[in-house]
């Protein structure tokens, strides 16, 4: 019998919320809950990963440009079943781990341009330009 997962920390719970509300800020973002785990779409495609529970915060994203880098990271690998061949990055953060959201925040970035349209993706830049906010992260909810 499977055990049941406790919940997250109070810190890991505070960190998923806000990388949640920040995908979700996406033009067409919605969330499902495929396998029990978070997963974010734009158009029926993910570009988020997500779950938090006793064990820890971790989460999944696209990233065809930084992956590189982002594999540099000691909580950072590529994702299982054969998606790190295709960019995607896993990061894990132990219960009393913090996690750098503001990093995190760029991979949701990146991994959505990755996935979306680019017609969603030009209007993302466009209503950036509009306000001001230089086309990347600025929308969103912190």
């Amino acid at each position: 019998m499977r055990e049941e997962a406790r919940p997250p920390s109070a810190a890991h719970r505070k960190a998923e919320e806000k990388l949640r509300q920040f995908a979700l800020a996406y033009p067409e973002a919605v969330e499902e809950f495929p396998w029990g785990e978070r997963a974010v779409k734009v158009r029926k495609k993910v570009f988020l990963f997500m779950t938090a529970n006793d064990t820890g915060l971790h989460l999944s994203t696209k990233l065809p440009e930084s992956a590189p880098f982002a594999l540099s990271h000691p909580f950072a690998s590529p994702t299982g079943y054969g998606l790190g061949k295709s960019g995607w990055v896993s990061a894990r953060f132990e219960p009393k781990e913090r996690p750098p959201v503001d990093l995190l925040y760029e991979w949701i970035d990146e991994s959505y341009r990755a996935i979306a349209p680019k017609t969603l993706v030009k209007q993302l830049d466009q209503a950036a330009d509009a306000t001001g906010t230089g086309g990347a992260v600025g929308r969103g909810p912190r």
